[in-house]
This record gives C-alpha cells, sequence and structure tokens, in this order.
C-alpha cells in the first residue's frame, strides 16, 4: 500500500492530511508544467544552471551523411609520413578530395567524390585519381 493511501486511512476527518494549505498537494498541478513549460518563468534558474544549451535550439539537425572531405596539402603530408606513392583515402574514410594546396610528387589516389579543381591539380603533376562508384 503507498504512503499516502496510508496516510489518508490515519488522517480520517482532518482536512489537509498532514499537508498544510489546500494549494501544496494538489497533484500534477503543483508541477508548474511538463517538460521545459515555465522555463522562461519559474524553472528558469534550473534551466540556466543545468540545460544552458536549451536556448537557442531551432529546427532541426539532418540525417543526410555529409562528405568527410581532405585537401591536398593533407594527402601530401599522408604521402610524406607513409612514403608511398598509392593512397586509398577511402580506407582512411574520407570519401570527398578538395584542392587546397599542392601536391609535390606524382601520386595515385582513391577516393569516392573529388572536386574539378582538384582532379585538375592531380593530373597535372602527372598523377592518377581513381575514383570509386559505391
Amino acid at each position: 500500500m503507498s504512503t499516502r493511501k496510508r496516510k489518508t486511512r490515519k488522517m480520517r476527518g482532518k482536512r489537509w492530511h498532514g499537508y498544510g494549505g489546500k494549494k501544496k498537494h494538489r497533484g500534477g498541478g503543483s508541477k508548474g508544467g511538463k517538460g521545459f513549460g515555465g522555463s522562461h518563468k519559474h524553472k528558469y534558474s534550473y534551466i540556466t544552471r543545468y540545460e544552458p544549451d536549451h536556448y537557442g535550439y531551432k529546427g532541426f539537425h539532418s540525417l543526410k551523411k555529409k562528405d568527410v572531405a581532405i585537401n591536398l596539402d593533407q594527402v601530401q603530408k599522408l604521402a610524406e609520413q607513409s612514403k608511398k606513392k598509392e593512397i586509398d583515402l577511402t580506407a582512411l574514410g574520407y570519401t570527398k578530395l578538395l584542392s587546397r594546396g599542392e601536391l609535390k610528387e606524382p601520386l595515385t589516389i582513391k577516393i569516392k567524390k573529388s572536386s574539378a579543381a582538384a582532379k585538375e591539380k592531380v593530373e597535372k603533376i602527372s598523377g592518377k585519381l581513381i575514383i570509386e562508384e559505391t
């Protein structure tokens, strides 16, 4: 048996059952709203302390996967570290090659997508760009 029922049995004839004023123990109404209701009023201090990122949330987040891009200068660093002439960027988790920077040596690069400028730069120094189909 719940505590409230036991207390009710004991307090027969007592008007407020030990809860003070009538307003103090009403039920759902004493919560002051569900969720973030009242967050700009009586729940403001709670929200600012425990949920500071709540303000400013607006809109939705897309479920589309974004491309994980890498630039040519970063590819050049990878090539220098691994000392290989062939780099598989899809195996490393990248999906798109962008054109910032320059390549110092001709490389064979495997990737899913590439910008036109990046493709031009790779082929300019007689490198090879392999676009993988998914």
